[in-house]
């Protein structure tokens, strides 16, 4: 596989087939817990752990498991790279843990997941299948970071509070103020805050690759009249 080949399937999970703007899969987790930021990154990377072993394990065993069994396998196999995962952060970042809450395990209903491994890594070698997994991985945690820090900023004035719970005492200094002596905005850090921006993100994408199309387009004509002369 080549470097271009490489290239699409990040930029697809990155941006054009984004499994939280495009796909619009994860939304429980995605609009419950990123509050914060800190909240949104914890879940993130528990979700591209759980994306990247799957997806390698999947691309190992694709030769061997029949047809017949082949999702039964893909759940177990996720459900058991959840559980390993959700000791650990129950272990290593208990706080967090609590906060995150049910949204841990949770992580195996992720439509994305099994998709992935059903879609891509059963027929792909595991190199292609950890850039697929990577990119998407990404792709949802970016996502989940942005929304939170949104929500934060709006709903309490702050970014990255509760820094420490992710990487100990010393990150307490990360947390910024925004606004000052700011009472805070219920709606923002609710569901139906969370809803509006998840709609502001998308609108923005969509904007965006709109007005990259219009210049698409336009150098396509310069360049097409420009040959004509």
């Amino acid at each position: 596989m080549n470097d271009n080949r490489y290239s699409e399937i990040a930029r697809s999970g990155l941006w054009s087939n984004n499994v939280a703007l495009v796909q619009i899969l994860g939304l429980c987790p995605l609009l419950a817990v990123t509050s914060t930021t800190i909240n949104g990154l914890g879940l993130g990377l528990a979700t591209t752990l759980v994306l990247v072993a799957s997806n390698l394990i999947v691309s190992w065993i694709r030769n061997v498991v029949r047809p017949e069994i082949r999702l039964p396998a893909f759940v177990i196999i996720i459900a058991s790279l959840v559980t390993a995962i959700e000791l650990a952060m129950n272990a290593w970042f208990h706080d967090l843990f609590n906060i995150l809450g049910i949204f841990i395990p949770l992580i195996v209903t992720n439509c994305a997941i099994l998709g992935r491994a059903e879609s891509f890594a059963v027929k792909n070698t595991p190199l292609p299948a950890l850039v697929d997994a990577l990119a998407m991985g990404i792709g949802f945690t970016a996502v989940l970071v942005i929304l939170g820090a949104m929500r934060e900023v709006i709903g309490f004035g702050t970014l990255f509070a509760n820094a420490h719970l992710m990487f100990g005492d010393w990150a307490s200094a990360l947390t910024v103020t925004v606004l000052e002596d700011y009472r805070g905005f219920l709606l923002a850090i609710l569901p139906p805050g969370a809803f509006l921006g998840l709609g502001v993100l998308i609108a923005l994408k969509n904007l965006i690759e709109a007005r990259g199309k219009r210049i698409s387009t336009r150098e396509s004509r310069t360049a097409a009249v420009a040959q004509g002369r």
